[in-house]
């Protein structure tokens, strides 16, 4: 099976990809797809808008299906930035409320909340111990009465898997509306929305979900849509958007409220592709392979002397394993990799390896065997 996938990542021809946590290859159905959209406006300009709108529908499906949601909680952001922006904006947060976010996360889930300070909204930070984000931080932070919390499926850095379960629990329990930036898990690692309670979500296509960039997604609960205001208008943002002048603000029903005029068409398309493939592979299978090429990637690199920094414990790890060497700079370790032809991260001090599916066990110990 990973032979014949392998066939639709041309980038394996090439490179030893393993930075998938930064900006993933396309495989050849998502470029078929885009490039099959352009060649139709190429030749019909928007004869068949209808069309289109059939494949906007059918990609909200793929998200819904992906994370347990509906068609209807689904609306399409250019990237994780503008869907976190949009929660952060849209909810009621004024001047004495605080939002708890822990002190590791990305940027794309710090500045829009750091934005809300201009409001007199505060920021409780939530420590990382040895790459975690323990669960008794949380309920600590919790207990202070924050309005909002937002936090990664994974951590980008540590690849530490947040439990979102327990985390939802705890939200519930203290009436603290639960935001997830899911872009570092979805496409690598299964989430159910419902299960775990949360409120709204907000990712890029670009990285394990293997889609283009700019064609992103944000989910939002529908028990929660009337408390997250529309902060950004447009001719599409009203329920009859075709009524051109009847001037009524009306927005529609469920999360297409929050799309304010054209969409990334060609992004869309491809992004269907990449869930296609995905709901083709399986995405257990997925994970049970991101799983066993890491394990075999950190159990190498300790053998050698490195220090990970990524947790691995059940229920704990992804695909991002980051690490150290007491002796070796990361820009030298970086070097050897490049060299092999491996693609990598050098973040922070650390190098970061985030391989998918489609590596094979013997790329994974040509990477091994590159590091001093």
């Amino acid at each position: 099976m990973i032979h014949e996938v392998r066939q639709l990542f041309p980038v394996t021809r090439k490179w030893v990809y393993m930075n998938h946590a930064a900006v993933a290859p396309l495989s050849s159905r998502v470029v078929s797809a885009v490039e099959s959209f352009m060649s139709d406006q190429l030749e019909n300009g928007g004869v068949n808008w209808k069309v289109w709108c059939e494949t906007y529908t059918r990609a909200r499906s793929l998200v819904g299906r992906l994370i347990n949601a509906g068609a209807d909680e689904i609306s399409f952001v250019k990237n994780t930035s503008e869907g976190v922006s949009l929660i952060a904006n849209g909810l009621d947060l004024a001047k004495g409320d605080s939002v708890a976010l822990p002190e590791t996360e990305f940027p794309s889930n710090v500045y829009p909340w750091l934005a809300l300070q201009e409001r007199g909204v505060g920021i409780d930070w939530i420590p990382e111990r040895e790459g975690r984000i323990e669960i008794e931080d949380v309920r600590s932070a919790l207990l202070r009465r924050p309005k909002a919390l937002a936090i990664s499926f994974v951590e980008f850095l540590s690849g530490y898997r947040n439990d979102l379960l327990r985390i939802g629990k705890l939200c519930r329990e203290f009436d603290v509306f639960f935001f997830v930036d899911g872009i570092q898990g979805l496409g690598a690692l299964p989430l159910d929305v419902q299960e775990a309670g949360v409120d709204a979500l907000a990712s890029d296509s670009k990285k394990w979900l293997l889609g283009p960039e700019g064609a992103g997604f944000m989910f939002v609960s529908r028990e929660r849509t009337d408390r997250i205001r529309v902060v950004e208008h447009g001719w599409m943002s009203v329920k009859n958007p075709n009524d051109y002048f009847s001037h009524q603000l009306v927005p529609p029903e469920g999360a297409l409220r929050y799309e304010p005029g054209s969409l990334n068409t060609a992004g869309i398309h491809g992004l269907a592709a990449a869930l296609e493939l995905i709901e083709e592979i399986g995405l257990g299978e997925i994970t049970s392979r991101i799983m066993m090429l890491t394990d075999r990637l950190v159990e190498g690199l300790r053998s050698k002397g490195y220090l990970v920094l990524s947790p691995r414990g059940p229920g704990e790890s992804s695909g991002i394993v980051s690490f150290s060497h007491p002796k070796w700079e990361p820009r030298d370790l970086e070097a050897r990799l490049r060299a092999a032809s491996v693609v990598c991260a050098n973040r922070l001090g650390y190098i970061r390896l985030s391989p998918h599916y489609y590596l094979t066990e013997a790329e994974i110990d040509l990477a091994l065997r590159a590091l001093p």
